[in-house]
């Protein structure tokens, strides 16, 4: 029987996956003060993560946030490499891969014979069932859900979502390691896009229906939320900052999961996303980011 692991035993974080949440997830960690191990199959992306990270921790060094020998201690916690055995040694590992069923389950196909007995599994997806992606491993009791806010190093919040396998050991220890990370840790059940996805998307997949029944174009859709509700950026805004892939993938969860045509994702978003048009990350989306500042596109 593998020894129950606590938030203090947490010495080693490996984070599988060097995109935008997995090098946010590898920049807190090595601040934190975690040895961080950032795996990934392209070296190209791993190089790319940790010029990223140095970049941001340069930005806060220069805004006074953290100290320069803070910096150059979190940099060298940070080991990154396409090896997955290197993981063989880590507490905690965090899989941030891409949001598809498929490759997170091949992922921990190949990761869990790697790893010691009492080492725990976090999944950082937005929306896929915690309960499944647990019945994939050798330790569902010893897996959870920890999904980051984008961007990583600035959002404050870390669902904690618990399977229905998760230990509570497991939940506890999880939920103590986000509080170190510096963030405030939110628990949620494990129901299709947990809790800030479950009302966020659906209020982007309305101001898109609006857009699309003409109740408004662009620019007024997002005036007015950003000035009727106070919201820091409009819907459409978000939705382009966040990717409309992403976005519709979200909402594909939760209208196959909970079968309710309030979920049903606006067929204008369908057809941006068809067109290759999914925002910021493409250079087109609700707006034409070509231009300065960004065009509205409808």
């Amino acid at each position: 029987m593998a020894t129950e692991i606590t938030a203090a035993d947490i010495k080693q974080v490996g984070v599988i996956g060097a995109g935008q949440m997995g090098n946010g997830i590898t920049h807190v960690s090595a601040l934190a003060g975690y040895e961080v191990i950032l795996n990934d199959i392209s070296q190209e992306q791993l190089d790319k993560a940790v010029s990223t990270i140095e970049k941001n921790m340069a930005r806060q060094v220069s805004r006074g946030t953290i100290g320069e020998s803070e910096s150059a201690d979190a940099l060298g916690r940070i080991t990154a490499t396409t090896d997955m055995a290197a993981l063989g040694t880590a507490d905690l590992v965090i899989e941030s891969a891409v949001e598809n069923e498929q490759i997170k389950l091949e992922i921990y196909t190949a990761l869990c014979p790697l790893l010691k007995p009492e080492a725990l599994i976090a999944s950082n997806t937005s929306s896929i069932s915690i309960t499944r992606l647990a019945a994939a491993t050798d330790r569902p009791e010893k897996f959870v859900g920890m999904h980051f806010m984008n961007p990583v190093p600035m959002m404050e919040l870390v669902e904690v979502i618990r399977g229905i396998a998760t230990g509570q050991d497991t939940y506890a220890c999880v939920t103590e390691v986000a509080r170190n990370l510096g963030k405030s840790p939110a628990s949620a059940e494990d129901f299709p896009a947990f809790i800030v996805n479950r009302i966020l998307l659906p209020m982007i997949n309305e101001a898109v229906y609006t857009l699309y029944e003409g109740v408004g174009n662009v620019e007024a859709i997002d005036t007015a939320m950003r000035l009727g509700a106070h919201h820091p950026m409009g819907p459409l805004q978000l939705a382009d900052f966040i990717g409309l892939d992403t976005c519709l993938a979200v909402m594909q969860v939760l209208y196959d999961g909970l079968a309710d045509s309030k979920y049903r994702p606006c067929p204008l978003m369908v057809k941006y996303v068809d067109a290759g048009w999914v925002g910021r990350k493409s250079g087109r989306g609700f707006y034409d980011y070509s231009t300065e500042p960004p065009t509205p596109t409808r």
